[in-house]
């Protein structure tokens, strides 16, 4: 079932509420007054309000105080306007909530103590049950009672990068222990994925039945495989994950940074939006992808750093490529730099939503 199909009698009150924003008719490919715009990490490092109530609190802690995430959450639809507000989380709650022995180490990122690499290593990745995550409940339901009609984006990490993540027990450039697994054991490979295809579909249902109105699914390491050791490797367990949740009739949306050889693939694991980094334009991306989704992207974060005209002139470009397309919501083409000047950001919706309206 895809968004199109959304059942009426099946939506939570605030997904209901939202039904006819911007951002999800888009995602639907429904004429829009405006172009949407929302960017990821937008809740985070680009804010001083968010460096201040964050001061002091680990990462992990943050995501699991209901009363924070929803400030958090709520920071940039106040300060910058934008058309959805998307979950303050991290890909590897799902993990830590099922006792995986993991921290966030500022200016490293995800660290895991005990790498996952054998079968018996299998056993600890147990089921995700709502109980495990109670604190996601609480705070979409805090969230979706202030954010009125602008919808909620739940997420999650899928399989491959979050199976890269515990492999190799932390980030990678080169992935060697990820893809030695992949090439060298194909079928503990194979079961590794799909016991996170089932933590990552339990993750997300949770968020869309407390009352999120869309789901984003983050493949951010996966621009590192060819596209046939994606096809064989990977795509099974994000074809899982998409059908898990497609009875919801929510918007689902597959992001991955550096896939511009993988997008065709990407759109065929049933995604409704497929985002698009930077690297390829929009015009050439839709070629790629074909009929029938929704692209998402793709301003290229550093451009914020320019002088103003610069940020507008390559928001034209984005927004001239994205002409045709059968729905677009604007994003930057990977997140928020953590020193982009929020200002920056206010002034880039302002411009989106003046220069498309309809």
């Amino acid at each position: 079932m895809s968004a199109n199909d959304s059942p009426q009698g099946q939506q939570t009150k605030q997904q209901s509420r939202t039904y006819d924003s911007a951002f999800l008719k888009a995602c639907r490919r429904e004429p829009v007054p405006h172009t949407p715009v929302w960017f990821m990490r937008q809740a985070g490092r680009s804010l001083p309000e968010y460096l201040k109530v964050r001061e002091g609190i680990p990462m992990l802690e943050s995501c699991m105080r209901p009363e924070l995430v929803t400030e958090i959450t709520l920071q940039p639809v106040r300060r910058h306007k934008v058309d959805a507000a998307i979950y303050f989380s991290d890909i590897v709650v799902p993990l830590k909530a099922i006792g995986i022995d993991l921290d966030i180490k500022p200016g490293v990122g995800p660290v895991v103590a005990d790498p996952i690499r054998t079968r018996a290593d299998l056993a600890r990745l147990r089921d995700l049950t709502p109980e495990d995550v109670h604190y996601v409940t609480e705070a979409i339901g805090m969230l979706t009672g202030e954010l009125g009609d602008t919808p909620l984006i739940g997420f999650a990490g899928a399989p491959f990068t979050l199976a890269s993540y515990l492999v190799e027990g932390g980030p990678s450039r080169n992935h060697e222990h990820t893809k030695a697994l992949m090439y060298g054991d194909p079928q503990l490979w194979d079961d590794l994925l799909d016991r996170l295809a089932e933590i990552t579909s339990a993750f997300l249902k949770v968020q869309i039945e407390a009352g999120a109105s869309a789901v984003q699914l983050f493949d951010s390491w996966v621009g590192a495989l060819a596209p046939a050791d994606y096809r064989r490797s990977v795509m099974p367990a994000s074809v899982k994950v998409f059908d898990a949740v497609a009875g919801y009739g929510v918007p689902r949306i597959h992001f991955g940074v550096g896939t511009g050889e993988l997008l065709g693939l990407m759109g065929e694991a049933g995604a409704d939006v497929v985002g698009v980094d930077w690297r390829v334009p929009l015009d050439e991306a839709v070629r790629r992808v074909g009929p029938g989704k929704a692209l998402q992207g793709n301003l290229d974060p550093a451009v914020l750093f320019s002088s103003r005209e610069a940020v507008e002139a390559k928001t034209d470009e984005v927004l001239a490529a994205a002409k045709g397309l059968e729905g677009h919501v604007f994003n930057l083409g990977h997140g928020v730099l953590p020193t982009t000047d929020p200002d920056a950001l206010t002034r880039l919706v302002e411009y989106v939503h003046t220069h498309t309206a309809v």
